[in-house]
Protein backbone atom coordinates (compact mmCIF):
# COMPACT_ATOMS: atom_id res chain seq x y z
CA UNK A 1 0.00 0.00 0.00
CA UNK A 2 1.22 3.46 -0.85
CA UNK A 3 1.98 6.04 1.73
CA UNK A 4 -0.49 9.70 1.10
CA UNK A 5 0.50 13.06 2.24
CA UNK A 6 -1.63 16.19 1.74
CA UNK A 7 0.64 19.28 1.91
CA UNK A 8 -1.02 22.68 2.64
CA UNK A 9 0.23 25.88 0.80
CA UNK A 10 -0.13 28.90 3.33
CA UNK A 11 3.13 30.77 2.45
CA UNK A 12 4.23 30.08 -1.38
CA UNK A 13 2.59 28.97 -4.73
CA UNK A 14 2.89 25.92 -6.19
CA UNK A 15 5.77 26.36 -8.57
CA UNK A 16 7.40 27.87 -5.68
CA UNK A 17 7.35 25.20 -3.11
CA UNK A 18 7.56 22.77 -5.96
CA UNK A 19 11.42 22.53 -6.21
CA UNK A 20 11.77 21.95 -2.59
CA UNK A 21 9.57 19.08 -2.56
CA UNK A 22 11.28 17.55 -5.60
CA UNK A 23 14.51 18.12 -4.43
CA UNK A 24 13.30 15.90 -0.88
CA UNK A 25 12.13 13.34 -3.34
CA UNK A 26 14.80 13.21 -5.62
CA UNK A 27 16.59 12.39 -2.30
CA UNK A 28 15.20 9.38 -2.22
CA UNK A 29 16.50 8.16 -5.37
CA UNK A 30 12.96 6.88 -7.04
CA UNK A 31 11.49 8.74 -10.06
CA UNK A 32 8.70 11.13 -9.95
CA UNK A 33 6.01 12.08 -12.04
CA UNK A 34 4.12 15.83 -11.43
CA UNK A 35 0.76 15.75 -12.43
CA UNK A 36 -1.26 19.36 -13.47
CA UNK A 37 -4.76 19.90 -14.26
CA UNK A 38 -4.04 20.73 -17.86
CA UNK A 39 -1.04 20.84 -20.56
CA UNK A 40 -0.71 24.70 -20.30
CA UNK A 41 -0.10 24.32 -16.56
CA UNK A 42 2.24 21.24 -16.82
CA UNK A 43 4.66 23.25 -19.49
CA UNK A 44 4.16 26.52 -17.51
CA UNK A 45 5.64 24.58 -14.17
CA UNK A 46 8.13 22.58 -16.51
CA UNK A 47 9.51 26.42 -17.75
CA UNK A 48 9.11 27.57 -14.21
CA UNK A 49 11.26 24.84 -12.90
CA UNK A 50 14.15 25.69 -15.38
CA UNK A 51 14.18 29.13 -14.37
CA UNK A 52 13.40 29.02 -10.69
CA UNK A 53 16.66 28.78 -8.17
CA UNK A 54 20.14 29.32 -10.72
CA UNK A 55 22.29 27.82 -8.00
CA UNK A 56 19.98 24.67 -8.60
CA UNK A 57 19.05 22.14 -10.87
CA UNK A 58 16.63 19.61 -10.79
CA UNK A 59 16.25 17.41 -13.99
CA UNK A 60 12.67 17.31 -15.13
CA UNK A 61 11.10 17.14 -18.61
CA UNK A 62 7.65 17.38 -19.83
CA UNK A 63 5.91 16.08 -23.39
CA UNK A 64 7.46 19.34 -24.75
CA UNK A 65 10.89 18.18 -24.09
CA UNK A 66 10.20 14.34 -24.96
CA UNK A 67 12.94 11.53 -23.57
CA UNK A 68 10.27 10.80 -20.89
CA UNK A 69 12.11 7.77 -19.91
CA UNK A 70 15.14 9.54 -18.93
CA UNK A 71 13.33 12.02 -16.62
CA UNK A 72 13.37 11.64 -13.05
CA UNK A 73 11.00 14.36 -12.63
CA UNK A 74 8.37 14.04 -15.32
CA UNK A 75 5.48 17.12 -15.64
CA UNK A 76 2.45 16.06 -17.45
CA UNK A 77 -1.34 16.27 -17.25
CA UNK A 78 -1.87 12.24 -18.33
CA UNK A 79 -2.33 9.55 -16.37
CA UNK A 80 0.50 7.79 -17.89
CA UNK A 81 3.86 7.33 -16.22
CA UNK A 82 6.17 7.20 -19.24
CA UNK A 83 9.18 7.38 -16.45
CA UNK A 84 8.56 4.64 -14.63
CA UNK A 85 8.06 6.95 -11.40
CA UNK A 86 7.35 5.70 -7.92
CA UNK A 87 6.18 9.05 -6.62
CA UNK A 88 3.24 11.30 -7.76
CA UNK A 89 2.85 14.51 -6.61
CA UNK A 90 -0.50 16.15 -7.94
CA UNK A 91 -0.82 19.80 -7.67
CA UNK A 92 -3.70 22.48 -8.97
CA UNK A 93 -6.55 19.62 -8.18
CA UNK A 94 -5.32 16.69 -10.42
CA UNK A 95 -6.00 12.90 -9.51
CA UNK A 96 -4.09 9.81 -9.24
CA UNK A 97 -5.88 7.33 -10.74
CA UNK A 98 -4.30 4.57 -8.76
CA UNK A 99 -2.54 5.43 -5.89
CA UNK A 100 -1.32 1.83 -5.09
CA UNK A 101 0.82 1.98 -8.72
CA UNK A 102 3.24 4.19 -6.22
CA UNK A 103 5.69 4.33 -3.36
CA UNK A 104 4.22 7.98 -2.26
CA UNK A 105 1.75 9.88 -3.60
CA UNK A 106 1.60 13.86 -2.61
CA UNK A 107 -1.13 16.06 -3.11
CA UNK A 108 -0.07 19.69 -2.90
CA UNK A 109 -2.83 22.17 -2.45
CA UNK A 110 -3.37 26.05 -2.15
CA UNK A 111 -4.60 26.93 1.28
CA UNK A 112 -6.06 30.65 0.24
CA UNK A 113 -8.16 29.21 -1.85
CA UNK A 114 -11.47 27.93 -0.63
CA UNK A 115 -11.96 25.40 -3.57
CA UNK A 116 -8.26 24.08 -3.45
CA UNK A 117 -8.79 23.60 0.24
CA UNK A 118 -12.54 21.78 -0.47
CA UNK A 119 -11.46 19.64 -3.04
CA UNK A 120 -8.13 18.39 -0.65
CA UNK A 121 -10.81 17.47 1.98
CA UNK A 122 -13.29 16.01 -0.23
CA UNK A 123 -9.49 13.54 -1.66
CA UNK A 124 -8.75 13.00 2.44
CA UNK A 125 -12.04 11.82 2.66
CA UNK A 126 -12.53 9.72 0.08
CA UNK A 127 -9.07 7.74 0.56
CA UNK A 128 -9.57 7.80 4.14
CA UNK A 129 -13.02 5.80 3.54
CA UNK A 130 -11.00 3.38 1.35
CA UNK A 131 -8.69 3.07 4.57
CA UNK A 132 -5.78 4.48 3.05
CA UNK A 133 -3.35 5.81 5.68
CA UNK A 134 -2.41 9.57 5.05
CA UNK A 135 -0.42 12.53 6.77
CA UNK A 136 -1.16 16.16 6.32
CA UNK A 137 1.48 18.48 6.31
CA UNK A 138 0.69 22.40 6.90
CA UNK A 139 3.03 25.02 5.52
CA UNK A 140 4.19 27.67 8.37
CA UNK A 141 6.93 30.15 9.15
CA UNK A 142 9.07 27.95 10.01
CA UNK A 143 8.42 25.02 7.37
CA UNK A 144 6.41 22.00 6.96
CA UNK A 145 4.66 20.90 10.39
CA UNK A 146 2.83 17.47 10.13
CA UNK A 147 -0.99 18.17 11.23
CA UNK A 148 -2.11 14.55 11.28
Amino acid sequence: MSEVRFYHLLRQSVERALPALLGKALETGKRIVVKTSDARRAEFLNDALWTQDAQSFLPHGSAKDGHAADQPVWITDQDDVPNGAQIMICVDGADVAAPADFDLCCHVFDGNSDQAVQEARAKWKALSDQGIDMTYWQQTDQGWQKKA
